[in-house]
């Protein structure tokens, strides 16, 4: 079973997204605290459907619960729009799509402090899945409103979810 690289280096950052040192993986995901920027893409369709994956058992956050369409890590030394890029790409196989920046936000969980900077985007292409998911597919809205709370969804996407679809 595949594992998360706990030594792969993450900047850590003040507030406003300076880079003020670094840390490994699984430094910032044992209850550090530790404030690390990642990315989150929201894919929607022209029908108004959202792409959301679902995440492999073998992950360390959240496995086996439904997410954002791509969620990553920044790694040490790459930009915010360099690590969505690679993500898209790594995550999903989109490499033409066209990033609209809608929020950046601090989350808190009961493992890691992350600097949320979210994105959304229209797309109607191919999706080709990576192994690093446990697959995924377009969710109507009313879907989803009808299985939030039941701890179907991350808690980072339900968090998420008003703030993507206004």
């Amino acid at each position: 079973m595949p594992a998360d690289n706990r030594s792969e280096l993450f900047p850590v950052v003040d507030l406003s997204g300076r880079v003020v040192g670094r840390a490994t993986r699984g430094e910032c995901h044992n209850g550090s605290m530790l404030l690390h920027p990642v990315v989150h893409l929201h894919v929607f369709n022209s029908r108004g459907e959202l792409y959301l994956q679902r995440r492999p058992l073998w992950k360390d956050i959240q496995p086996g619960r439904w997410d954002t369409a791509v969620g990553g890590h920044v790694d040490y030394g790459e930009t915010v729009g360099e690590a969505l890029r690679r993500e898209v790409r790594e995550e999903l196989g989109i490499v033409d799509f066209e990033p609209e920046a809608v929020a950046v936000y601090p989350f808190r969980s009961e493992r890691e402090y992350e600097l949320v900077h979210v994105f959304r985007t229209l797309y109607d292409g191919a999706i080709r899945p990576s192994d690093e998911l446990d697959g995924g597919r377009f969710w109507s809205p009313d879907e989803i409103r009808e299985k939030l709370g039941k701890g179907v969804f991350t808690p980072n996407f339900e968090g998420e979810l008003t703030r993507i679809l206004n």
